[in-house]
């Protein structure tokens, strides 16, 4: 009997933690199900043009991705250009550089940043961030750098450059924050050890504490790189809302998740309303797709490999 009473709670554990680690699973099936269901009319009617066409038309009934696509990855690619180099060196200077009496100061600073809701990023870049790249920023770029045709196009303030700016500002503490606590799970007795033969600190960060922590490092980027494939309101305040594609970063634009925050209340019509959950699916499959290669990749790279 004391065996047996022994074990239910091993049971009931098991149960429990298999559940809960099933559920993630149970959850994506449900939405990647009910996403198609929503989207098949529309899946129906354009088939694979819908993800290479520009046309977007809700009076004649013509929907097509491809400038939301473009968008998304665009606005996305300019944000992690950015914030990656500032979100390492922020991590470091934390960790390795700054006062141990101001650390606790910055860090807590960098956790409040990133607990900001977007809508306040997105009006500061409208009213505060935008006038500045209009008339400062801009017009100095295109002056020196407007034979390139990413920066030429009038300076308006909205537009491409501010949404990834925005975007960049909006992912750098969370990925700081992750990056920081990484870095400090660096054994210190390792990185003593290379202090005392002689390393300088760029040499114990490179050697060691990079080495070391590196897969929750990528962790932390590709957790950056999620948020801002998906981000809504801050980029729906100043990406400036365009169904067009142009190859100038000054330029009005738009993304998926602005498109979808703009359109959807507007989509009275049933296959407007479709092709803007069509819309939602393949943003569903972009972030999978780039995080399901990025977890791939970790397992490739770890020395441990799959058996991890």
């Amino acid at each position: 009997m004391l065996k047996n009473r022994g074990r239910t709670p091993e049971l009931l554990f098991q149960f429990l933690t298999r559940f809960s680690g099933s559920f993630i699973l149970i959850l994506l099936c449900a939405m990647l199900i009910s996403l198609t269901w929503e989207a098949w009319p529309s899946i129906q009617k354009f088939g694979i043009g819908f993800l290479f066409s520009t046309e977007w038309d809700p009076v004649r009934g013509n929907f097509g991705a491809l400038t939301t696509i473009v968008g998304t990855v665009l606005s996305t690619a300019i944000a992690m250009i950015i914030a990656v180099p500032l979100a390492i060196g922020v991590a470091i200077f934390l960790t390795e550089l700054a006062p141990f009496s101001l650390r606790p100061i910055f860090g807590t600073a960098i956790e409040l940043l990133a607990a900001i809701p977007s809508i306040i990023y997105g009006m500061w870049g409208l009213f505060s961030l935008a006038p500045i790249l209009a008339d400062h920023v801009q017009p100095w770029i295109t002056e020196h750098f407007g034979f390139i045709p990413l920066f030429d196009g009038p300076p308006m303030g909205v537009g491409m450059f501010t949404a990834g700016l925005v975007l960049s500002i909006m992912i750098l503490p969370f990925m700081a924050s992750v990056i920081r606590d990484c870095f400090l799970m660096a054994p210190q007795v390792l990185k003593e050890s290379a202090y005392g033969l002689g390393a300088t600190t760029w040499e114990v960060v490179k050697d060691v504490v990079i080495p070391y922590s590196k897969r929750g490092v990528i962790g932390g980027l590709f957790l950056g790189l999620g948020r801002a494939l998906g981000e809504t309101m801050a980029v729906t305040f100043v990406i400036g809302n365009a169904h067009e594609l142009s190859i100038s970063l000054f330029d009005p634009a738009n993304t998926i998740a602005s498109t979808l925050a703009n359109e959807f209340t507007e989509a009275s019509d049933p296959l407007y309303l479709s092709a803007l959950i069509e819309l939602g699916l393949v943003l569903f499959m972009i972030t999978f797709i780039i995080l399901g290669l990025a977890e791939w990749w970790l397992n490739k790279s770890s020395p441990g490999g799959k058996s991890r």
